[in-house]
């Protein structure tokens, strides 16, 4: 199927060029984007992935429109969704990019173009891996906390490199470690762990992702009784504990089965992929 893309308000083959080399995200990683799944051909959950884009882009010091609003871009998505013939599963990213085209670090423009990029998923609802992932530690380089750390920057060689040594290793996935030493998310997924049926993941201040799902499983486990603490994680926890949950906007919930020697099972995992598509068929 022939796929279109929206730039900056226009549509154009998915397959034709319309970046230039001076475009800053190409030279510099100047920009943020946006992962966002789409169910039953339905934009899910994009008031988080809004709030989220909006705080990145006064973050990184974009000027930003006043049409930026959630309906200017949830009506960009949805023509797209539509043009696309995406009626089910689908993936969505949306990526924001300063317009300066200066070969320096210094733009004397601050306004954001933006890129939107929607394709089909394999599967409508959220589906939990009948499989386990087997994971590791990935402490070479540790992530810097700071103010951005928090944002999906278009700068994203950490994540790259990591996912990069997971593949070296033969493993799904690898767990990333802050400048502090504490264990915080993985390559692409933000962390739960599990102890006694109670969810702890780390706090925003520990440098994670403010993974939209992330925020979404608290929620949802918050309103069906399932206890939740934000908290520091060290190779200890995930030793001794009985879980270890992978969550991300696209995949929903992974289930990890094993790190080095230890296994794991998956019972609350199964329980939160309930609550998960409960509020799928309740709202879309």
């Amino acid at each position: 199927m022939s796929l279109d893309l929206i730039y900056n308000g226009e549509f154009f083959p998915e397959d034709q060029p319309i970046l230039s080399v001076s475009n800053r995200s190409f030279r510099y990683g100047d920009g943020l984007f946006e992962s966002i799944r789409v169910v039953n051909g339905h934009v899910y959950n994009f008031e988080g992935h809004y709030r989220r884009l909006l705080e990145g882009m006064e973050a990184f010091n974009f000027e930003v429109p006043s049409n930026y609003s959630v309906e200017f871009f949830l009506n960009q998505i949805n023509s797209l969704v539509q043009r696309n013939g995406i009626k089910e599963g689908g993936r969505i990213k949306l990526s924001i990019y300063r317009k300066g085209v200066e070969s320096s670090y210094l733009s004397e423009v601050n306004d954001p173009g933006f890129i939107i990029e929607a394709r089909p998923y394999f599967s409508n609802y959220f589906t939990l891996n009948p499989e386990g992932i087997e994971i590791d530690l990935f402490n070479e380089i540790p992530k810097i906390v700071n103010n951005y750390s928090i944002y999906k920057s278009s700068n994203a060689f950490f994540y790259v490199n990591a996912s990069i040594e997971a593949k070296k290793r033969g493993l799904k996935d690898l767990l990333l470690v802050n400048s502090r030493g504490g264990i915080i998310e993985s390559t692409n997924s933000n962390l739960f762990i599990v102890s006694n049926g109670v969810l702890y993941t780390p706090p925003l201040s520990e440098g994670c992702v403010g993974g939209t799902m992330r925020m979404k499983i608290i929620n949802l486990a918050l309103e069906n009784g399932v206890k939740v603490y934000e908290c520091t994680i060290s190779p200890q926890h995930i030793l001794s504990c009985d879980e270890i949950i992978l969550t991300n906007a696209i995949q929903g919930i992974k289930w990890v089965s094993s790190y080095r020697t230890k296994r794991y099972f998956h019972k609350i995992a199964d329980k939160l992929i309930s609550f998960l598509n409960e509020d799928l068929k309740a709202n879309y």
